[in-house]
């Protein structure tokens, strides 16, 4: 569907009068905007996940701290 929207934005530039050099720096410009603001998205997106996953990391590494009873350096 994304094919669509290209080439009625590449019809539209040519019916205004806008040069082919134009237009070709148009949608190689819009590709690129779009493709960083997807992966904005994505990692909106994600965020919570990792929120979650260091959360769980800091309880685990919170209860299984090592004692401070046992020997470091066992003698035989």
């Amino acid at each position: 569907m994304e094919i669509f929207f290209v080439l009625g934005f590449f019809v539209m530039l040519l019916l205004t009068g806008v040069s082919l050099l134009g237009i070709i720096l148009a949608v190689i410009v819009a590709s690129v905007v779009m493709m960083f603001a997807g992966l904005l998205m994505m990692v909106v997106k994600m965020l919570p996940w990792l929120a979650l996953a260091v959360a769980v990391v800091w309880i685990y590494r919170a209860y299984k701290k090592p004692s401070a009873t046992t020997k470091r350096w066992i003698s035989r």
